[in-house]
């Protein structure tokens, strides 16, 4: 049975009246891949949500209820959520080419906009850049061929320091699965305990496992192209402002960086999975903003 996290989130959000999500299924090289939909035909823009490490698509569904009126599409990446690898490799390039390849099949007469969060981030500026949309939101920009970065992101310091040059000489062992715990730091997926100790039970989630070969091809991967390039679409980056697993300065040197119309929101009091007021509220209207301005042509 899935995780209740909906329960994590402030009154307003769990009493807001939002359409059932619904399970679907999506046969994608030799996969059948998982996604939670917000069906609504009657909504003038579309939302793709990525999760990152530890998640899956049903832990993102409460920020459907942020939006308003969009249809909401949230994939369970490969080696997370229900989706089924059926015995195929997956390699951090497989997440990538399923994300973009799911902005063009999901394409119609309406805009298209992705949020990444986390790990997603990054994934989502990479899918966009290969694919194109109409609009980038992310809560970070994780560029792993930084140490500092890596050093922020692993659970134990030196381990993400040292990890992408350990990873390349233990390629051998691609094939070995262990406990997402074991590397990610699971105790700061939120400033709630509670809710990190069910992300760490979850065993759709933070309770599962990962493959040594997902997590060698993702430490050594790079963006689909530079900051400078980008010019696809414009961004926006939700930061939680208490966030103790990757601190907005870690993101920042990317984003700086980036060609195209952007613009940062700080959520104040939210960690890394903002569940928190008075961010959460900041989140939903900077998201509010951001999914309506590509309807009306702003």
């Amino acid at each position: 049975m899935a995780v209740d996290y909906l329960r994590f989130f402030p009154t307003w959000v769990r009493e807001a009246d939002v359409p059932q999500a619904v399970s679907q299924w999506w046969h994608w090289r030799g996969m059948d891949v998982h996604l939670e939909r917000v069906a609504d035909p009657a909504a003038p823009v579309k939302l793709l949500v990525l999760h990152g490490a530890g998640g899956y698509g049903h832990m993102l569904l409460p920020y459907a209820r942020l939006v308003g009126p969009v249809e909401v599409v949230a994939p369970d990446m490969p080696g997370y959520g229900r989706t089924r690898c059926n015995g195929r490799r997956v390699e951090y390039s497989t997440w990538v080419a399923l994300a973009a390849e799911l902005i063009r099949r999901e394409r119609d007469e309406r805009p298209v906009l992705v949020l990444g969060a986390s790990v997603g981030g990054m994934l989502a500026y990479s899918a966009v850049a290969r694919a194109g949309a109409d609009g980038l939101a992310v809560t970070c920009l994780l560029d792993v061929r930084s140490a500092e970065a890596r050093t922020a992101a692993a659970r134990f310091g030196p381990l993400g320091r040292a990890a992408r040059p350990g990873m390349n000489a233990l390629r051998a062992l691609d094939g070995l699965h262990i406990p997402v715990r074991w590397l990610a730091r699971m105790s700061a997926m939120s400033n709630q305990p509670e809710l990190n100790a069910a992300v760490a039970r979850d065993r759709l989630g933070g309770g599962g496992r990962v493959s040594l070969r997902f997590l060698r091809t993702y430490l050594n991967s790079v963006p689909e192209i530079e900051p400078e390039e980008f010019t696809a679409c414009p961004v926006l980056m939700v930061h939680p402002a208490a966030d103790r697993w990757t601190p907005v300065e870690l993101s920042m040197p990317f984003f700086d960086r980036l060609a195209a119309r952007k613009r940062l929101v700080m959520l104040d009091d939210c960690g890394h999975m903002p569940v928190e007021d008075p961010g959460l509220g900041r989140l939903a209207r900077a998201l509010r903003e951001f999914t309506t301005a590509p309807a009306t042509g702003r």
